[in-house]
C-alpha cells in the first residue's frame, strides 16, 4: 500500500508518499481502507522526534492517529463495508489501517467523511478535558486556543452546562466564538491586560491549548491549579501543579460524541483538507498553531 512515511525525525520535509507492507488485521482486529485522516499537534511532534510514554518509536514512521474509512477485513460486530471512525497510537495516514474492533465505532450517515477522519482525535481530547474540569453552571471557563479543533468542541461542551466561557483566538475568529455563545478575546501582545478586565474576578477552570504566556496568564486568573489543564505544555505541567489529559479514549465515548455531532448539537468545521500525499503541506499548516477547525488528509 501507500502511506505517508517519515524514514527520519525531523520537519515536515521529511514526509514521503511510498510504498510499504499492507497490514493484515489479526484476532480481534479489524482493517480498515482508510477514507480520511485528521493531522493533530501531536503528529507533528513525534513526527519532529518527540516520543510520549505511550509510544514505542518504529521507522519508517507513519504520523496519524485519527481516521475514518470502510472495513475490509472485519471481526466483533463489523461486517466488510462498514463506514467507520477510529483511533489508534499512529500509523493512520494510510490507504489501509489496522487496530483492535474496540477502538472503532460506526459512522453516522449525516458525518461528512473529512468530519469523520479528524473527528476522534479532537472530540475526545475535549470531552476528556471536560470531565476532568468539571464546568459548571455560574462558573466562568477561560480557554486558549479557543477556535481550534478542541478548543471549538471544548466551548460548545462547557456551553452545554451552562458555563460561562471566555475564549482566545485571533482577530479573524471572534465571530465564529460568538456564534458559539463565547466571549471572545484576541491574543497577542497585551492578552493580560485584555482578559483581566474581562476577568476582574478571575476564572474558575482554564483550558490551555496555547501554553507559553496563555498559561501564565492563566496561573494568575485561576487559583485553584487543579482546575487548569494544558494541552500543549506538558514539559511544565507536574512542576506547575496543572493537568494535562490522560488517554480515556474509547470507541463508547467517540460513538455518543458522533451522536451528539449527526443530531447537530455540536459543530466541526474543516479548516482545509489536503491529499494524502501532501501530508507535509498539511503538516506545516498545523504547525502554524493558527487557523479554525481542523486539518484533515483525504484519499
Amino acid at each position: 500500500m501507500k502511506a505517508v512515511l517519515y524514514r527520519r525525525t525531523g520537519g515536515p520535509e521529511v514526509l514521503e508518499w511510498d510504498d510499504v507492507e499492507t497490514p493484515r488485521a489479526g484476532p480481534g482486529e479489524v482493517r480498515v481502507r482508510v477514507r480520511a485522516a485528521g493531522v493533530q499537534p501531536i503528529d507533528c511532534a513525534v513526527r519532529s522526534g518527540f516520543t510520549p510514554v505511550w509510544l514505542t518509536p518504529v521507522l519508517p514512521g507513519i504520523p496519524g492517529n485519527e481516521f475514518a474509512g470502510v472495513v475490509d477485513q472485519p471481526a466483533d460486530g463489523f461486517e466488510v463495508g462498514d463506514e467507520v471512525l477510529g483511533f489508534g497510537f499512529t500509523r493512520a495516514a494510510a490507504e489501509y489501517v489496522v487496530v483492535p474492533a474496540t477502538q472503532l465505532t460506526a459512522k453516522p450517515a449525516a458525518m461528512p467523511w473529512e468530519v469523520a477522519g479528524g473527528f476522534s482525535g479532537a472530540a475526545q481530547t475535549a470531552h476528556i478535558a471536560h470531565e476532568l474540569l468539571r464546568p459548571a453552571a455560574g462558573e466562568t471557563m477561560l480557554v486558549h486556543g479557543a477556535a481550534g479543533a478542541v478548543g471549538g468542541v471544548a466551548v460548545q461542551l462547557a456551553r452545554g452546562s451552562q458555563a460561562r466561557v471566555v475564549g482566545t483566538a485571533s482577530a479573524a475568529n471572534q465571530e465564529y466564538l460568538r456564534s458559539l455563545g463565547v466571549e471572545p478575546v484576541v491574543y497577542g501582545p497585551g492578552l493580560a491586560d485584555r482578559l483581566r478586565a474581562l476577568l476582574p474576578d478571575g476564572a474558575d477552570l482554564v483550558l490551555d491549548g496555547a501554553g507559553g504566556e496563555a498559561l501564565d496568564v492563566s496561573l494568575d486568573l485561576c487559583a485553584d491549579r487543579s482546575r487548569i489543564l494544558t494541552l500543549v505544555d506538558h514539559g511544565r505541567a507536574a512542576d506547575l501543579g496543572i493537568r494535562t489529559t490522560q488517554n480515556l479514549r474509547s470507541a463508547a465515548r467517540l460513538a455518543e460524541l458522533a451522536a451528539r455531532y449527526a443530531a447537530g448539537e455540536l459543530r466541526f468545521p474543516i479548516r482545509r483538507t489536503y491529499p494524502m500525499p501532501d501530508a507535509a503541506a498539511a503538516h506545516r499548516e498545523v504547525e502554524t498553531g493558527h487557523g479554525r477547525g481542523k486539518v484533515v488528509l483525504v484519499a
